[in-house]
């Protein structure tokens, strides 16, 4: 399942897209209304997540030409406004459904979920989930990576540090989101825990002389994908 996710205020889609991503969903994020009214043109869509009043096209606008495309894709808004006025608005311009700012994460997760349902009555409650990057796929219900035709069983922890750098190829991850991302508020542990994780990570994917796949920025952090320098 795919999400597209606008909105402007970056300190909100930065960890909502982690913990999408930390939920099975592959995620593409825009910050403003021309780059999500492309990427919603363009590319296709099992949800797309819009901010009510994003600069120019608004998600109201971008969903209504969508609507006028004859596009189905549920919409999601994410909105401050909560009279009356503004939700029949909302609907009226072809939304599904809305969350009001602030929000409790389980909440929109819920309703997420119940958009995907709706939309996609056949599917199984639990789908399986695919992310694909290069030649690499990823299986995260099943925990199992295929890659040139071979199958590589992964434990629980390798499976949420493969599904985080695909869900950011060609980016820069330091080792400080990283652990943010596997290890959250916890007690962390030292950086050669994180190191070793990578190491037995690349042994399965890579394999011996095979296309590497993570690379290491020294003193930075990891980046993810082929013909990287």
């Amino acid at each position: 399942m795919y999400i597209l996710l606008v909105d402007d205020e970056t300190e909100l889609t930065t960890p909502l897209k982690v913990a999408l991503i930390r939920e099975g969903y592959g995620v593409d994020v825009a910050t403003n209304g021309a780059e999500g009214q492309m990427l919603a043109g363009h590319r296709t869509y099992d949800l797309l997540i819009l901010d009510w009043m994003l600069p120019p096209p608004t998600g109201i606008e971008i969903c209504r030409q969508l609507r006028q495309q004859g596009k189905t894709t549920p919409v999601l808004f994410l909105t401050a406004k909560d009279t009356l006025t503004d939700r029949v608005l909302g609907l009226d311009a072809g939304g599904d459904d809305y969350v009001v700012k602030p929000f409790e994460l389980q909440e929109l997760l819920a309703r997420i979920r119940a958009l995907l349902r709706r939309s996609s009555p056949s599917i199984n409650p639990v789908p399986t989930v695919f992310l694909e990057v290069d030649d690499l796929q990823l299986d995260l219900e099943n925990q199992i990576a295929y890659r040139m035709g071979h199958e590589i069983e992964l434990s629980e922890k390798e499976c949420q540090l493969l599904a985080y750098l695909m869900g950011h190829p060609k980016q820069l991850l330091s080792h400080e989101e990283i652990h943010q991302f596997l290890w959250g508020g916890h007690e962390r542990p030292s950086s050669n825990v994180l190191a070793a994780q990578i190491r037995l990570l690349r042994r399965k994917i890579e394999g011996k002389g095979g296309p590497v796949l993570i690379h290491t920025i020294y003193g930075k952090g990891y980046r993810f994908g082929q013909g990287l320098p």
